[in-house]
């Protein structure tokens, strides 16, 4: 059984609603995103698609969809969803005093 690593990834007043923030942790790129919920989700940033960088995508509600070729993902699950198929992977985000840590 692993143990889960929590690292800080930035702050609460960094993040910007619907406005994905692309953070690097142990040679991966994260995607961060803020909902207008007040929810932060954390996944991969790479499109399994074409590779694109979805923290540029645009978010909305529980979604972001991929800049390069709309594939609509699930800030939840990571899943892509139909009528296009794949899946990317998420972190679990906790928040403390303001600070933004995702575990690994």
């Amino acid at each position: 059984m692993s143990v889960m690593e929590k690292v800080k990834v930035t702050t609460m007043d960094e993040l910007t609603p619907l406005i994905g923030k692309k953070v690097i942790v142990k040679d991966k790129q994260i995607g961060i995103f803020l909902t207008e919920n007040g929810e932060v989700h954390a996944i991969n940033n790479v499109c399994p698609h074409k590779e694109g960088p979805l923290s540029e995508g645009t978010v909305s509600g529980e979604y972001v969809y991929c800049p390069l070729h709309d594939q609509k993902i699930d800030l939840n699950t990571g899943e892509v969803q139909e009528p296009d198929t794949g899946c990317v992977e998420t972190y679990q985000v906790e928040i403390q005093d303001g600070d933004v840590f995702i575990c690994l």
